[in-house]
């Protein structure tokens, strides 16, 4: 008999059935243990692994377990899963040997029998242990022995197929024990049989499903076999795998469909191509429809009935899995795809049937989803139900439309019968939703009623659904509705309630650049402008219509036609304007000046010549095109020069107009560039290509919306400017295209002219341009005559006739016969009047009017230039000659100018840097016609020669050098070099060694000029030289002017030679030459060539008894690096002061380098001992303080230099630990008293024989 069952809530059908389990044996042992067995089986998941590589999962195992009969067991070709007995068990608690022999044994044995007929292997024993059986029974044996005789008897190679179950009933440990072991095992087998049986269900399935291309295979077979397996899924709560099951039934149906309309059609589709009958819509409320269930078994399905089920399965799945969002989704899919399918297959619909389907489907998905969600997860949710709100008010729209609903007088007979077979599809509603206020049923029913009911469904669709979509952010959907609903409220003669739908779509459009539905919504609106009487908005949007090239050319004529007869109506009203922007009626391509610059003086004339594209589909007379032009006057007006207007004005006079981007700001402007990309799609199998297309990868970007600040179609609030400067042409026809328009304006109140406005007048209806960007301007200006003096090079050169160009700009000045420059003459500078000269007049747009000579006349102090007469705003220009008169700046002690004398002693890094010509500025005054006052103009000449000198010695020998250095662009020859003694010394003579009278220096060189110094008496006085020579350009013809010499004055004093300084290396002893690294001698001997001078009476003379002495410092130096000095490099003696006196000093020096060195230089210093005279009066920079160094000291001490710094021609050092003590001063010797003898000589080092590295130094 059937066990007891627990009763279980009717919710899906397949969930009301188990695997089953049957039980043989001893029923009423397996009825005591059935609850404790029901309840502790599911308790505990167990893994179940799966074939073909599947993820595991953990499932709970239940079962229906019912009484054994033979009937249950599956027949061949039986490929029913729901009623295959999974397990076989059997009960028994025998203990008794005897009994087991006599009953239990055969009934076993039958029992096995049966399942081995049936290819049944999936069975279990379970044997029953019962203390208190075993007390009453004296004579049992063991109960393993029982057990042993069963598995001996009928588990031979199966030991585990017979389990022990110990006192099931009792609450032990071992019991507990027991019933586990028991659990795990009934679990193992369990799965092990729904594995073995589901893996040969799937592989016969697959098997049926590779047949679907032979003759005869059925579709609906197919879906059977399938839906079986998914309902074992079900009953398993696999509900996943359940889902999948039945999606690939969808696919492939779906994939047949397709192939049936690209022409491979298979035979079991035309029983789904037969006419559609009832459209009665999804059913959802029964987790299985079972009245379309046996539709597709028995192969009678429309292809409606097959999707509703299909569609109803997966949705049944999906709310288990707690997935209504994804019901939404797919029913939004489906109902779309069914639409195309039937389409594909060609299936008969009544019109407005497919329209009840999907609107009846539509809203029991969305009911559906309502009755399993809370109000927040709607809420939250509407971006997945939108969609079918959408479609659900989109197919009641076309069912009012089809139905007569909409029009103006309502439904006619033919549309009530065709309202009552639509009804009449719909059959009667389902008992489950009869007692439901607001089915789907009767929502469609009550709209399809009345004209009134209609409009109060479809109104409250609508504005839901624009809700939704302006929640979620999808605003073009939510316009788009807006705009079904204007269409609605059009229909119904409601135009002032479409035109807020309507404007807020264009705006949309407009911000978005959607071209197209732009179009469309304006020639909506405008049909809703003409009812509403809005002239002024009705002549704006015909006017962008007229304009638009997506319509025909025959709708823009007819837009263009309301234009220009609403201008003829109302012409008896000339009071009224009606002001539209210009854009829509035609664009601002270019604007020319004549002339170019646009600048033109007071009364001048001035053109400007505009090109205007009309939009217009027509030729439109205008009766008057106008410019407004303001006027201002510059703060600071005094830049408003000719000069300044021509530099900054444009030189074509051309100003062309970008075209007009404002109708579509976004997509014109500002979105990126299509991001695009192949697509393709391959077969997982085979990889053969199934589809390929190209997909957008920037779609977000390029789909994004943008909202403008306000509507871009309503009147923009244009006025017509008034002002006392408007330039005009009348009567002008505007061709389709390009039209070009002259205005003519003659100037007069100097400033400047901004073009603001440009408009068009067609009767009453102007088009104005409201602002001309960029910002056009013409300037008219009143200048004072002005006089500007340039020279024509990019410097004048001194010495030489240079040309200066005089600019007279008259201005509204007007050059009479006899007006004249008058200049004051400059002593330095003369005006050259040799030769014509002729003076050019030009016009404004410099235009060369006449030329005339003029007339030049010079006094001593004043030079007249007559100018040539010259009407206003004219130019006048001429060139003069002006020369200046060379001279060089007296030599002295800044290095900056030039002349400095050259010190003769060697330093590094003291070449001059500044090659910059000194420059001379002459301020002439003019007194011009025009003006009370002088102009003082000042012309910079740059000298172009820098000459220096220099003292040379050879022994007592001196010679004098003067370089002459040409810092200009220009070559010039050179003549007639003389230095002369302005002093006239007696006993001095210069002896010229130059012997060319003529010489070339080129530019950036220099030449040298020497002259030998002798003198008869000793010491020769002080020396006072001029040297001038001749110079003119050597590139030029010889001029008519001749020029004066290039002069340079400086001073010679201290000249003669008074010590003799000679330095000689010795190797070491018994050396022959000297080696690197070894030690040589140093001698140097200083001689003094002359007695007590007057330059020898100063601090460091020392009186003695027999002689006077002066004290010197020495220093040895070298600067090249080549040898090491040991010991001290310097040190202080005492010269006596008389003729071929000798000092020697010896010192160890070190060659560093192999090869020809150079000797050591050794330098000279005057040593002044510290007086009290300068303890107040302490410089710095000529003492020297060394720690090392006493005054006290011997006279022949040397001093150690090492803390010793060189600067120029004076030594010096600072300490802290000195400061503002009196130290003594070191005073260089004047060039050409020390004369070193050893300069120039160079002495053989060898290298040192264990060297491995060779040195040599070459000089």
């Amino acid at each position: 008999m059937d066990a007891p069952e627990e009763p279980q809530p009717p919710v899906v059908y397949t969930m009301e059935n188990k695997p089953i389990v049957t039980c043989a044996g001893d029923q009423n042992l397996f009825t005591s243990i059935y609850p404790t067995l029901s309840q502790q089986l599911p308790r505990e998941p167990m893994e179940w692994r799966r074939s073909y590589g599947r993820a595991p999962k953990m499932i709970h195992l239940e079962s229906n377990f019912v009484q054994f009969k033979e009937e249950l067991l599956p027949k061949e070709g039986n490929k029913a899963l729901l009623t295959f007995p999974f397990l076989h068990i059997y009960w028994t608690e025998c203990c008794d040997t005897e009994v087991y022999k006599a009953t239990v044994k055969d009934d076993l044995t039958k029992w096995q029998n049966v399942l081995k007929a049936h290819s049944s292997v999936d069975w279990l024993i379970v044997v029953v242990e019962n203390d208190a059986k075993k007390k009453n029974k004296t004579n049992i044996l063991p109960r393993t022995s029982i057990v042993d005789k069963i598995r001996n008897d009928f588990c031979n190679k199966q030991s585990d197929r017979c389990v022990v179950l110990s006192d099931p009933l009792k609450d032990s440990s071992r019991t507990q024990e027991s019933w586990n072991a028991f659990l795990t095992k009934l679990r193992t087998l369990l799965l092990m049989s729904f594995t073995k049986n589901l893996g040969k269900f799937e592989d016969d399935m697959r098997t049926l499903r590779e047949k679907r291309t032979e003759p005869g295979w059925s579709f609906c077979e197919y879906f059977m076999v399938q839906e079986e397996l998914a309902f074992v899924f079900e009953m398993l709560q696999q509900f996943e795998d359940a889902l999948v099951q039945y999606d690939e039934l969808d696919a492939l149906f779906s994939q047949y469909v397709v192939n049936f309309g690209a022409g491979d059609g298979a035979n079991w589709l035309t029983f789904f191509c037969q006419p559609v009958k009832s459209w009665n819509g999804l059913v959802l409320r029964k987790p299985i429809d079972m009245e379309k269930r046996e539709l597709i078994q028995r192969q009678e399905a429309t292809l409606l009935d097959l999707r509703s089920y299909l569609f109803s399965r997966q949705c049944t799945l999906l709310l288990f899995l707690q997935r209504p969002w994804e019901v939404a989704q797919r029913a939004l899919e489906l109902l779309h795809s069914c639409v195309q399918e039937l389409k594909l297959l060609e299936v008969s619909v009544p019109p407005g049937a497919l329209d009840c389907w999907v609107f009846l489907s539509c809203l029991e998905v969305l009911q559906r989803i309502e009755g399993c969600c809370d109000r927040a997860q709607i809420d939250s949710n509407i971006a997945h139900m939108v969609g079918l709100w959408s479609y659900a008010m989109e197919k009641l729209k076309s069912l009012g439309y089809l139905c007569g609903l909409v029009s103006e007088k309502g439904p006619n007979s033919e549309d009530l019968n065709r309202t009552v077979d639509l009804l009449a599809g719909l059959g009667a509603e389902r008992p489950e939703t009869a007692n439901t206020a607001q089915s789907p049923y009767k929502k469609l029913q009550e709209a399809l009623s009345s004209v009134e009911a209609f409009e109060k469904h479809y109104l409250d669709l609508s504005h839901a659904t624009i809700e939704m979509y302006t929640s979620i952010g999808r605003i073009r959907s939510a316009k788009l509705v807006g705009k079904d609903l204007a269409e609605f409220y059009m229909r119904k003669r409601s135009p002032q309630k479409a035109e807020m739908y309507l404007q807020g779509a264009l705006k949309n459009y407009l911000a978005e650049g959607w071209a197209l539905p732009v179009t469309h919504t304006r020639k909506q609106l405008a049909e809703c402008q003409k009812h509403l009487g809005q002239m002024e908005n009705y002549l704006q949007t015909s006017s962008l219509l007229a304009s638009d090239h997506h319509l025909t050319e025959e709708e823009r004529k007819y837009f263009c036609q309301e234009i220009l007869s609403y201008a003829s109506q109302q012409e008896d009203n000339p009071g009224h304007k009606v002001v539209l922007p210009m854009h829509s009626f035609a664009r601002l391509k270019d604007l020319h000046f004549d002339p170019p610059n646009a600048v033109v003086h007071a009364g001048g004339v001035l053109t400007v010549e505009i090109t205007v594209c009309s939009q217009m589909p027509v030729p439109v007379h205008v009766d008057q095109i106008a410019v407004n032009v303001h006027f201002s006057i510059e703060k600071n007006n005094y830049r408003k020069t000719a000069e300044w207007l021509t530099k900054h004005k444009t030189s074509n006079g051309i100003i062309t107009f970008p075209a007009e981007a404002s109708l579509f700001p976004a997509s014109q402007n500002s979105l990126p560039a299509l991001e695009l990309s192949e697509m393709l799609e391959r077969s997982p199998s085979d990889n053969s290509l199934n589809t390929t297309g190209i997909i957008c990868r920037n779609v977000h970007m390029l789909l994004r919306r943008q909202e403008s600040g306000s509507s871009l179609e309503t009147p923009s609030g244009l006025a017509l400017e008034d002002g006392a400067h408007v330039l005009r042409c009348n009567s002008v026809t505007l061709q389709p295209g390009a039209n070009k328009i002259a205005f003519r304006t003659q100037a007069k109140e100097p400033g400047t002219y901004t073009l603001r406005q440009l408009r068009a007048s067609v009767g009453p209806v102007w088009f104005v341009l409201a602002h001309i960007h960029p910002i056009v301007q013409y300037d008219v200006y009143s200048q004072e005559p002005q006089l500007h003096v340039e020279p024509l090079a990019d410097s004048l050169l001194a010495g030489i006739p240079q040309k200066v160009k005089f600019t007279v700009t008259t201005g509204h000045y007007t050059v009479k016969n006899g007006d004249s420059l008058q200049l004051s003459n400059v002593e330095a500078m003369l005006i050259l009047c040799q030769g014509e000269n002729r003076a050019v007049v030009y016009s404004n747009s410099r235009e060369e009017c006449s030329t005339a000579l003029l007339r030049i006349q010079s006094s001593d102090k004043v030079t007249s230039i007559g100018l040539p007469t010259a009407p206003a705003y004219h130019v006048i220009e001429f060139e003069l000659e002006v020369l200046s008169l060379p001279s060089a700046p007296a030599a002295g002690g800044d290095t900056s100018i030039l002349g400095t004398p050259e010190p003769h002693r060697k330093q590094k890094d003291t070449q001059r840097t500044d090659h910059c010509m000194v420059t001379t500025d002459h301020k002439v005054s003019i007194d011009c016609p025009w003006s009370i006052y002088s102009t003082v103009i000042a012309l910079t000449f740059s000298v172009p020669f820098r000459t220096t000198h220099s003292l040379l010695s050879a022994g007592t020998r001196k010679y004098v050098q003067v370089r002459v250095q040409n810092l200009s662009e220009l070559d010039f020859e050179l003549s007639d070099g003389r230095l002369e003694d302005m002093g006239h010394a007696a006993d001095l003579r210069l002896e010229p060694l130059n012997t060319q009278s003529q010489q070339l220096i080129h530019s950036k060189q220099s030449v040298f000029f020497v002259w030998e110094l002798t003198w008869t008496q000793e010491p020769p006085p002080p020396l006072h030289c001029q040297f001038s020579v001749g110079f003119s350009p050597a590139s030029e013809e010889r001029l008519t002017v001749p020029l004066k010499p290039y002069t340079y004055e400086f001073h010679v004093e201290n000249f003669f030679t008074l010590y003799n300084v000679r330095a000689e290396i010795l190797p070491a002893s018994g050396a022959e030459y000297c080696r690197t690294g070894s030690l040589c001698s140093l001698e140097v001997s200083i001689t003094r060539l002359a007695d007590l001078l007057d330059v020898d009476k100063d601090e460091a003379l020392v009186e003695s008894e027999e002689y006077f002495s002066t004290k010197l410092m020495y220093e040895v130096v070298d600067n090249s690096s080549n040898w090491a000095v040991c010991g001290k490099s310097c040190g202080v003696i005492s010269m006596p002061v008389a003729a071929q006196a000798t000092h020697r000093v010896h010192m160890e020096v070190m060659p560093l380098f192999a090869g020809y060195l150079p000797l050591p230089d050794v330098r000279l210093f005057k040593y002044l001992p510290h007086h009290s005279a300068h303890a107040s009066q302490l410089d710095a920079d000529s003492w020297i303080e060394n720690d090392s160094l006493s005054v006290d000291k011997h006279l022949d001490d040397q001093l150690d230099c090492s803390s010793m710094r060189s600067r120029g021609s004076t030594h010096s050092a600072s300490s802290s630990e000195h400061k503002g003590l009196p130290m003594p001063r070191l005073q260089a010797l004047p060039a050409g008293q020390v004369f070193n003898s050893s300069t120039g000589m160079q002495i053989l080092v060898i290298p040192s024989q264990d060297d491995h590295v060779l040195e040599v130094s070459v000089t």
